[in-house]
Parts: structure tokens; sequence; C-alpha cells
């Protein structure tokens, strides 16, 4: 996979760090206990599944879903119901994949055939509400979501989904004072500020919609429970702003975004359209693009390692609602690609439309999800072709870069970022600092350390203090014996930045081991395994701190833990030989005589097994 941190700075989406606590609305899991799906899936990779019973189509399906396979789970399901026609737990979870597969009608169909479980009664109410306001139903839409249900987010979308409904229905002052009134957790506020402005703004009262909408933003501090919806709060502030004649008011709002988000394209794009006195179009026409701005919010907000069931059905029901609302449609190929699905993200990033702010950011994200399919030419074209169509663009580079780091194309990588440079020119901001440490990779790699070592320097100077950087500076003079300890103080307060980030104490520990300090070593690569413990090259690192300290058994349990999390092949041969031979006698120099040389330059470079 690209560098994560490179292909957030290019998603501009996946830079927040969501605060919201997750608590699953009811009908989104699946019946079988982890432990069930552990064992089916262990089970199906060692035999062909053979659909000739009930159970197994069950298990199938099950093992289909825990691999969020949902069109293989639909299948089999599909398949166990001709076995068990009349099983509503088959249905019910039949109806939850169509939901995630974005198959909303047949979806529906499957609910209005359901008696009313209250397993699933989240999911039910959320798609009849949907497919009635689809048809403009909006007085029999306003009845159905539980207001008072005891599950916060529930609780929460489903006033907004009501509200919407409400407004749908012409009762949009009622709405308004609906959500004002809504009481709840500390991050509430974000989230029903920013739908009563724009209920208020749909309604045509626009004072009050200007009201609510600086109010929101009023302290930032709010931003952290949901970033993306208090950045659309600046945004439709500043839309509104602009609409009425009020330029300077609608730039000065954007400021305020800017200060949270730095860099974020659609406020840049927003900018850029003001200021050449170009149209703004409303991004919420009625009350069903409202709701879908209310699913998508709350599933952007929860968007994290296990929720990706619930955020895979909110952005899908907003969907349902609004097919074209990009920030949804990037959102959703985001979580496809990260669960290695790249070919429906690029799919999905197809489907923004012409014109939207998130257009650019969907091509930049096809063409790394083009390069992680393993189409690195078609990558390359396709990123190149966005430079040339927008040189001012610096996503593009850092996004072509990062596929000419995977392909090791280090010489081209260099160009690319003194291009990128380039385009900038001299007046240079703190934000481009990761251009000068992504050319300093580049010429580490070259071997061309002066021009490495001066690249890594000028990021620091943009961005003091920056732990990847310090880490990476810090490591490669110990590699390379000398400025030992400004090289050790460097890394180790890299550490203190980031304590929790295991490929940085890995380094921390390698350094100890290049310097012979094997006691220290062993000290942070056994921390450093504790927070990734899956990684090969940590854990190969560790086995080598083992032999020197005469640990020798752990040694070698740590090198074969190494070869079970599939290492490249160059450190593969190498533990084998270690695991048969052991290492060699030091030699009193430094560890560079153990031939770890080659091996301490990947460990240093965190994110490049990230």
């Amino acid at each position: 996979m690209q560098q994560k941190w490179i292909r957030q700075l290019v998603a501009g989406t996946a830079l927040f760090a969501f605060a919201l606590p997750f608590v699953p609305p009811s009908g989104l899991v699946s019946e079988a206990s982890a432990t069930e799906v552990a064992d089916t899936k262990e089970a199906a990779a060692d035999r062909p599944v053979e659909i000739n019973s009930f159970s197994a189509a069950f298990l199938a399906a099950q093992t289909a879903d825990a691999d969020y396979d949902t069109r293989s789970a639909i299948e089999f399901y599909r398949r166990a119901l001709d076995f068990d026609p009349t099983n509503d737990r088959i249905r019910e979870r039949l109806m939850v994949d169509l939901f995630m597969a974005g198959d909303f009608d047949e979806g529906v169909a499957i609910v209005r055939e359901l008696e009313g479980d209250p397993a699933i009664n989240q999911v039910r109410d959320l798609a009849q509400v949907i497919d009635l306001m689809r048809d403009g139903e909006y007085e029999t839409a306003s009845d159905i979501p539980d207001v008072e249900s005891t599950n916060p987010i529930d609780r929460l979308l489903n006033t907004l989904i009501k509200a919407w409904a409400d407004a749908g229905a012409g009762k949009g002052e009622e709405a308004v004072k609906t959500l004002q009134a809504l009481d709840g957790p500390p991050w509430y506020p974000v989230f029903t500020m920013f739908n009563a402005g724009a209920i208020a703004e749909l309604d045509g009262d626009f004072s009050t919609a200007r009201q609510i909408f600086q109010d929101a933003i009023v302290d930032k501090s709010i931003a952290g429970a949901a970033p993306d919806t208090f950045v659309r709060t600046v945004m439709a502030l500043a839309a509104l702003e602009a609409r009425q004649g009020n330029v300077r008011a609608a730039l000065d709002t954007l400021a305020t975004g800017e200060d949270v988000v730095p860099n974020y394209a659609p406020l840049a794009a927003m900018r850029q359209r003001i200021e050449g006195g170009g149209p703004l179009p409303v991004e919420i026409e009625n009350a069903r693009d409202g709701a879908a701005t209310a699913l998508y919010s709350l599933g952007a907000a929860v968007n994290r390692d296990g929720a990706e069931e619930t955020v895979m059905l909110y952005l899908q029901f907003a969907r349902a609602l609004d097919p074209t609302n990009a920030f949804a449609l990037v959102t959703l190929g985001n979580l496809k690609e990260k669960l290695n699905q790249q070919a429906e993200a690029i799919e999905l990033y197809k489907e923004i439309p012409e014109g939207s702010p998130m257009r650019r950011i969907s091509e930049l994200q096809l063409g790394l999800a083009l390069s992680d399919m393993g189409d690195h030419e078609e990558a390359r074209e396709h990123l190149k072709a966005l430079i040339e169509e927008d040189p001012k663009d610096i996503r593009s580079y850092l996004a072509y870069g990062s596929v000419l780091s995977e392909d090791k194309a280090y010489k081209e990588m260099a160009e690319n970022y003194e291009a990128a440079l380039a385009a900038i020119g001299p007046a240079q901001s703190s934000n481009d600092w990761n251009l000068h440490f992504q050319l300093g990779i580049a010429y580490e790699r070259l071997k061309e350390w002066p021009k490495a070592e001066k690249a890594l320097k000028r990021a620091l100077e943009l961005q003091p203090n920056q732990p990847q950087v310090m880490n990476y500076l810090g490591y490669s003079w110990i590699d390379m014996n000398m400025n030992l300890d400004e090289g050790m103080d460097m890394i180790r307060a890299a550490v203190d930045l980031r304590p929790n980030d295991g490929y940085i104490v890995d380094s921390l520990g390698w350094a100890y081991y290049r310097l012979g300090q094997y006691e220290d070593a062993v000290r942070e690569l056994e921390r450093a395994v504790e927070l990734k413990p899956a990684d090969p090259t940590i854990n190969d690192h560790l086995g080598d701190a083992y032999w020197r300290v005469g640990r020798k058994t752990e040694a070698g349990f740590q090198w074969n833990r190494s070869l079970i999390n599939d290492p490249e092949a160059d450190l593969k041969a190498e533990i084998e030989k270690k695991i048969a031979d052991g290492l060699p006698e030091k030699s009193g120099e430094l560890p560079a005589a153990d031939n770890q040389s080659e091996k301490g330059g990947d460990a240093k470079t965190a994110d490049d097994r990230s």
C-alpha cells in the first residue's frame, strides 16, 4: 500500500481524527461471534466452499461478511434462503448487505416484507424514511424516526432525519427549533447547528441561518468532535455570505476553516471561486439533500476501525437520497480502498460530478488506487496528466511521488519533488515541509547524502520538531557513524513526540543496536514490537538484538515470527540464513559488520511500511 500519511495529505478528507464515541446502531452486527467467524474463515481457507446445505451457505455468507465481501455475502445469503425461505434472520442480514452494496431498492423491498423485529428497528426505520422522502412523502416520513432512542448516535441521527422530513413538509421553522432544543452529549451541537442553519437557509430565512452558522463556528474547540461537519458549516456560511454579496465576510469565514484544516482542497476551491466572482451552487437544494448530508456527516464522524459496516450503511443511504453527493462518494471510495476493494473505489471516484470541489481529490485517489491494484504504469500516466493539468496543485506531486516511491524509482522521485518546489517558488510555508522531506528520502536512497541532508534540514526549518523528519535525519547520521550524539538526541525527541509510533520506537532501538548498546536496543525494540506486533522488520530487529545479548532461543522465535508476517524477498532470505546460522561474531566496530546497514535504512523510513 502507499504511504498512509501521504495518501491522507492527498485525500484531504482523511486528515481528520474523529472524537465521537462509536455505539453501533441495531441491526448491523452479524449473528456469528468473532470466534465462529475466525473458525469459519480458517476452514474456508483450507477447502473450497461447497453450498449443499443451509449451514454451508450460512457459514460462507458469514465468512464473506467478515471479509467485507458484500457481493459474495449477498449471493450466499440468497442461497441459504433457497434452503430455508422463511428464515427472517437471514432475510434481515441479506437486507443489510444489500443496503451496504448500494442496492437500496432491493433492500427496501425486503423491509416491506419483514415483521417488526426490534433487533433491526434502526436500519428498517431509516430505510423506510429514505424511501418515503425519495417519493416526497415527507409528512409520513416524519412520523417514523425514534427520537427517544437510548443510543446517542441513533437519537441524534433520527432527530436530524426527522427535522429534514419536517422541512420537506413545509415545517422548516419547527424543525429548526427542534434541533436547537435537542439535549445530549457535548458533541451534539456541531451537528444540530449545521443542520438547523441549513434548514433555515433552505426555508429562505437567511438572517436566522447566518446567525446559527456564525454561532456554530465561534468556538473552534468543538471542531475536534467532527471537523468535517465544522468545516461544512464554515463553507455553508461563506457561500451564504457570498451569495448575499458580502465577499469580504465570506473570505473571512473561510479563513476560520483554514485555521482548523489548512490546505483542505474544498476550502481552497471555494476561496478561488469567491475571489474570481464565480457562481456558488447551493449544496442543499431540497430536504432529500439535507438528509443525505446528515447521514454523510454522521458516517464520516464515526469512520474508524471497527465501524466499517455502520459507515458504509450511512454513506450508501446518503447516496440513495443524493446519488451525486461528492463528499459521500469520496469517503465511500476511501473506505473501499481501506478494505482492499480498489476496483469498486475507482468506480465511485469516477462518479464525482465535473465541477465538484471534490473532483480533483477523486482523480488523485483514483491514481493511487490504480497503483494499489498493481497498475503502476497507468497510475503514473494518470497522475502525470494531473500535474500537467494544474502544475500548482502540490497534492498531485505528492500522489505521483508516492507511486514513484512504491516503485523505488528514486531518481524520478527526486525530479518530481524538485519540480514541486520550483512550482511553489521561494515563498514556502510551514506546510511545505513534506516536499523537502520526500526529496530528502529520494536523495538518501540515491546515496546522494549532501543533497539529502540539505533537504531534511530544510524540512525541519519549515516544521521544527517534526517527528518523522527528526527520526529520519537522526537515524541517517547514526547509520553513517556521524553526528552520533545529535542523532540520538533527535531520535529520542521524535519518540517523545510520538511515543506510540512503533516505527519511530523501532528506529530508536535499531540506533542503539547500531551503536552496540544491545541491552538498550532490546528494551526499545520490545516496546516497538508491542506497538507493531505484525511488522516483519521490527520483529527481525528484535531477534538480532536478542541474539547479541545471548537470548538465542528468543532470537529464533522473533525471526520465525518475522517470517510468518510475510517479509519482502530480500529480508526473508536474510532471516532464513540467520535461523540456520545465527549472526556472525561481533567485530568490535559498529555492527555494520553484521550486514544490517541496509535493513536499518528500511527501519528508519517508518511510513514506507505502513
